[in-house]
């Protein structure tokens, strides 16, 4: 690594960049090798069809639409929170966005697999896309599930940008800190970034267009998922609820998610002196509302179907609260409020550790709310002999695993290779580090001087 200069900023965020332990290869072995289980599990479904999985009549969707929302809920964690911090120039989010804006591209991509793993013909998804077609086939637009392949899409899409745009100054300064093959891709990356006047005031404006652009994608997005439960005549779905109730939902889990995934960055790269007590206070406040949020509209939801007392949705009604899905429910309000209500409303125990706790309890009740939204209402539809019951199988069980596998194992590659930290920000912004941080000359300087 050529270092022309002494920045003990830059040099603590490139590391991991430079320098690989062992840990990192054996975990890296491990996570393949369980995708590669997960994608074995998916050709075993193709081979011998759908039946294999759990899903039978009457409930069609079982673990890959609950892992559907699930994820697409979890990508809220990082572009909309990112971009709402950045529009309110909240000088605490430095160290976090970059963090947080690559949960939300990884999501959306593992997300947006399951309508297709779930198909019992995935080669023919491209039926979704408004191709030229000689017969003149077009998808159906009254369908909720055209408008999400259009969702999906576009907010990947605005996602990546985001997270491209400010990346492209921390590439330049890898790219000068690298000799040979690195430096070549890092060139080819920072797109000819010299840290000119010009190239400053572009970004900044490029990012603020995309920090207003990308918020109420963001929001029409879970928004038009929940669509496709509320334009269905299934009991406890049709309901007008649904939007704010999933995008409240998926910020809940987004945030337990960025949480999570910076207490681990913190630990295993030795980021302690960026990623602050006053992160994950801050976060854990937002959690906390959230939490508050997310009790309402689940009181309001059952209210609503109590004081209707229509006989269908009563019997899903029952089914949870003391039937047989009743210790998921149960459990599902332990994790989402009953754990990290006290956790959070106490400054004492709003904590690192705390705010993790709070968020691993999160993650697990928000996947619970999103079967128990599926599953018991498919089971109980309003004619009761199309009643029927639902159990995973191994194929499902694998496929899911293995997801959350992939998850960790793009995070720790994109780590690997982009300073997971955005570096020019925290110069910016003047961030807290140790003292000799500001008395040192380094790579970031000069583009620093040429910012307007």
């Amino acid at each position: 690594m050529n270092r022309t200069r002494n920045n003990p900023l830059a040099d603590d965020l490139v590391r991991p960049l430079f320098h690989t332990s062992v840990w990192f290869y054996g975990a890296v072995l491990v996570l393949a090798t369980v995708v590669l289980a997960g994608a074995a599990a998916w050709g075993y479904q193709l081979w011998y069809g759908i039946g294999v999985a759990g899903i039978n009549w009457p409930v069609f969707w079982g673990f890959y639409l609950t892992n559907f929302v699930f994820w697409i809920g979890i990508s809220h964690a990082g572009t909309l929170i990112s971009a709402i911090l950045r529009l309110v120039n909240a000088r605490w989010r430095r160290p976090v966005t970059r963090c947080a804006e690559v949960i939300t591209v990884f999501a959306l991509m593992i997300g947006a697999m399951f309508p297709i793993i779930h198909l019992g013909r995935p080669w023919l998804a491209f039926w979704l896309a408004p191709y030229p077609s000689a017969r003149e086939i077009w998808p159906n637009f009254r369908s909720p599930l055209v408008w999400d392949f259009f969702a999906i899409n576009t907010y990947l899409t605005g996602s990546l940008m985001f997270l491209l745009l400010p990346m492209i100054p921390d590439f330049a300064l890898v790219r000068d800190r690298s000799t040979g093959w690195r430096r070549r891709i890092y060139g080819a990356l920072a797109l000819g970034w010299q840290g000119t006047t010009k190239q400053w005031h572009r970004l900044e404006s490029g990012m603020q267009i995309m920090a207003i652009a990308i918020i109420p994608v963001a929001v029409s997005v879970h928004t038009i998922v929940s669509f496709d439960f509320s334009m269905a005549t299934v009991p406890m779905w049709h309901s007008t609820i649904f939007g704010p109730y999933f995008v409240a939902g998926a910020i809940f889990s987004g945030i337990a998610a960025l949480i999570v995934a910076m207490a681990a960055l913190r630990k295993l790269l030795h980021l302690e002196a960026y990623l602050h007590p006053v992160h994950f206070e801050n976060l854990g406040k937002l959690l906390l509302l959230m939490s508050l949020l997310w009790a309402y509209f689940v009181f309001a939801e059952r209210l609503t179907v109590w004081y209707g007392n229509e006989h269908s949705e009563m019997a899903v009604f029952w089914a949870t609260q003391r039937g047989e899905y009743a210790p998921l429910y149960w459990a599902m309000v332990v994790c989402n409020f009953v754990i990290p209500f006290p956790i959070l409303a106490l400054r004492q125990l709003r904590t690192i550790a705390g705010t993790v706790v709070a968020s691993f309890a999160v993650l697990i009740g928000m996947w619970l709310e999103r079967f128990l939204i599926i599953v018991p209402s498919l089971a109980h539809k309003p004619l009761p002999y199309t009643w029927g019951d639902y159990a995973p199988q191994p194929v499902e069980i694998i496929i899911m695993v293995a997801t959350f596998a992939a998850m960790i194992l793009l995070y720790m590659l994109f780590s690997k290779f982009v300073p997971i930290i955005s570096i020019w920000e925290m110069k910016v912004g003047n961030q807290p580090h140790p003292p000799v941080v500001t008395e040192a000359e380094d790579e970031l300087a000069g583009l620093w001087r040429a910012r307007p």
